[in-house]
């Protein structure tokens, strides 16, 4: 069955015979491997099997570890035998691109003019890569699009065009979503929050205003503009719609044009709102650091469009998380809880409940990158410690740990696995360990 990108929905049979070289982009384009932010579904799990799951009695092997990659917390993409990653070089701040195989430099293109400053200083942006081009959001506030094959920019837009604006001084740090024909980023300004982006000429197809975010007690928060977070797709309520935690708050979009749906400003803070949403169904689960919380939203149609019902609230003592993301997995949620402390807990999605977590605190310290790979957890903890844990909600089962050779300050780059191989970004620095049983 062919699924139609989003700005092809609503056109008639006949007017879709006109469209096909656009249908066979969104079927036969997807690339295999970890192609973006948060992997091939931006939910954090990878598709790899049949992995190393006890590293207690077999650690995971260093293969090989290079230098190169410049001062950044950004990510890693890896897509036929390809990985792609930002980092600050003398010149500015560059998108790389490394062989799998060895970590040996292929091609670094420079996409700012000078070394974006902000707080915090490094790149952000794991680049999406999309069939021929990939694409990247620098931290000086721009979207930029690149050939796979050598690097050579096609495109580049500056956020300055959309009234860009971040809720506070730690730099642009989204990594663009790719969907069908478009490319979605958020500058952030009052009339331009979302903007989807023709994604072969950069051309504007729709943006969406920042909603009148509203606090439960009747006033507008003090922080407005782009948060530290990246576009996700839902189906909530029948109606597909982009997803996205700004700094007012959350905020749902139409995904054919950009007509804003919702928004919630419950789990807003005044400093960083930066853990990516994690919708199922229509369910959306959202949370925040800064002494703030969590919440499960539900979406329910409401006459043509859609709202944002709060089911729970979860207050931060039970449940925030301050950055390293969120994976759900069956009925329940896993991450590092606390701000800036990374405790492992595992929360039933449906009622709210923390299954296990209290009083455990793991093994490494501050916050924790979390992502899942065949029945398991990874956590990589800001201290630098990697640790393996089952992803059940019978109970805390830690399966082993390791501490990688280098470790340059607050280790917050998320763990990816592609195949039997587990990438660790560093900084300069990328290490790649084996996993294969």
């Amino acid at each position: 069955m062919i699924r139609l990108p989003a700005q092809f929905r609503n056109l008639p049979v006949v007017a879709l015979l006109f469209v096909g070289l656009s249908i066979n982009h969104a079927s036969a384009a997807a690339p295999t491997g970890w192609p973006q932010w948060r992997g091939p579904n931006r939910d954090g799990h990878s598709p790899a099997t049949s992995v190393n799951t006890n590293w207690e009695s077999k650690p995971p092997k260093l293969e090989w570890q290079v230098e190169g990659l410049g001062k950044g917390y950004a990510s890693v993409s890896v897509v036929d035998g390809k990985i792609f990653t930002s980092g600050n070089l003398s010149d500015g701040q560059a998108i790389i691109a490394l062989s799998a195989q060895d970590g040996s430099q292929l091609w670094s293109t420079t996409v700012t003019d000078t070394i974006p400053k902000h707080g915090y200083g490094g790149s952000r942006t794991t680049p999406t890569v999309d069939g021929d081009h990939l694409y990247a959001v620098p931290s000086d506030g721009s979207i930029v699009c690149l050939k796979v094959s050598d690097g050579s920019v096609v495109w580049k837009k500056s956020f300055q065009e959309f009234g860009g604006k971040m809720m506070s001084g730690w730099g642009y740090s989204e990594s663009p979503l790719v969907d069908g024909d478009w490319v979605l980023c958020t500058p952030g300004g009052k009339y331009a929050a979302i903007v989807a982006l023709n994604r072969t000429t950069g051309e504007l197809v729709w943006k969406a205003a920042m909603p009148d975010f509203i606090t439960p007690d009747g006033k507008k928060p003090k922080k407005t503009g782009a948060g530290y977070s990246s576009i996700v797709v839902s189906n909530g309520a029948g109606v597909k719609q982009y997803v996205q935690l700004l700094g007012g708050g959350v905020m749902g979009v139409r995904a054919s044009n950009g007509e804003v749906l919702w928004s919630y400003t419950g789990v807003a803070n005044r400093t960083a709102n930066i853990p990516t949403p994690v919708p199922s169904g229509d369910d959306i689960f959202v949370s925040s650091g800064y002494g703030t919380g969590s919440a499960l939203l539900k979406l329910e149609a409401e006459g043509n469009g859609v709202k944002a019902t709060e089911q729970y609230f979860l207050n931060a003592k039970t449940m925030q998380n301050h950055h390293g993301g969120m994976v759900k997995v069956g009925d329940h949620i896993y991450c590092g809880r606390g701000h800036g402390r990374g405790f492992p807990v595992c929360i039933e999605v449906r009622s709210g409940k923390v299954v296990w977590g209290d009083g455990i605190r793991g093994e490494g310290s501050g916050s924790a990158a979390v992502m899942y790979v065949d029945g398991h957890l990874i956590f990589r903890y800001e201290s630098g410690p990697v640790v393996l844990i089952e992803a059940t909600p019978k109970k805390y089962n830690m399966r082993g740990a390791f501490t990688p050779p280098v470790i340059k300050g607050k280790c917050w780059a998320h763990p990816v696995v592609v195949g039997d191989k587990l990438f660790l970004r560093e900084q300069d620095t990328l290490m790649c360990y084996r996993l294969a049983k």
